[in-house]
C-alpha cells in the first residue's frame, strides 16, 4: 500500500484511482460539517490538491488511508474557516460599520427624506443620454459653471448650452421633479 501513496503524487492514473476511492467519502465528512454545496465543492477539491503536496507523510503503519485523509480534510476544513474568519474581520475593519443607536437612525431617516427629491431627480436623470446627463450633473450637482463643463467634457460651450437646455427641458416633465431644484440643485 505504501507504494501506491507514494505514486499518488507522480502517477496520474494512481492518483485517481485514489480519488475515486476516498471522493464520496471525503465529500459526506465535509457535507456533515459545512452547509454550503459551492464550499463543500471547493473544499474536496483543495483536499484532494493537498493530497499531492502532503503524500509523501502517509505512514502506513499509523492508521489507513481514510484516516490520514481525513487529517487532510480536517486541516483543510480549519485552514478555510481561519480564513472566512479573516475575512470576515477584515470586512468588518474595512467597512467601519458600527451599530446605529436609534438617535443614529432617526437622523439618517430625516436625511434620506430631506434627499427624496434628489434621488427622484437621479432617477429621471439615469434616463437621459449620456452627454446630456453628464452636462447636468457637473452644472447642477457639481456647481460647475457652464464654460467649466463644456471644458471638462470637451465640448463647445454652445454644444454644452444645447445638452443642458435639453435635459432641463427633458426633466421638467418628470412628475415630483420640481423645476427649480434642477436649476440649482446642490
Amino acid at each position: 500500500m505504501r507504494r501506491r501513496q507514494a505514486n499518488i503524487a507522480t502517477d496520474p492514473e494512481a492518483f485517481e484511482a485514489f480519488y475515486r476511492r476516498h471522493v464520496d467519502a471525503i465529500t459526506w465528512f465535509l457535507a456533515r460539517r459545512v452547509d454550503d454545496p459551492h464550499t463543500v465543492a471547493d473544499l474536496v477539491a483543495e483536499v484532494f490538491v493537498a493530497v499531492l503536496d502532503s503524500a509523501h507523510t502517509y505512514r502506513p503503519g499509523l492508521g489507513s488511508e481514510i484516516a490520514w485523509l481525513y487529517g487532510v480534510a480536517r486541516n483543510t476544513l480549519s485552514a478555510e474557516r481561519r480564513r472566512a474568519f479573516k475575512e470576515t474581520k477584515l470586512a468588518d475593519r474595512v467597512g467601519g460599520r458600527r451599530p446605529l443607536d436609534s438617535d443614529d437612525v432617526a437622523q439618517l431617516e430625516e436625511r434620506i427624506d430631506a434627499e427624496s427629491v434628489a434621488r427622484r431627480a437621479f432617477q429621471a436623470m439615469a434616463g437621459l443620454p449620456d452627454g446630456d446627463r453628464a452636462m447636468l450633473e457637473l452644472v447642477v450637482i457639481d456647481q460647475l459653471t457652464i464654460s467649466e463643463a463644456a471644458t471638462a467634457l470637451g465640448i463647445r460651450q454652445g454644444a454644452a448650452r444645447a445638452r443642458l437646455h435639453r435635459a432641463r427641458r427633458t426633466l421638467r416633465n418628470v412628475p415630483g421633479i420640481d423645476p427649480f431644484v434642477m436649476e440649482g440643485m446642490r
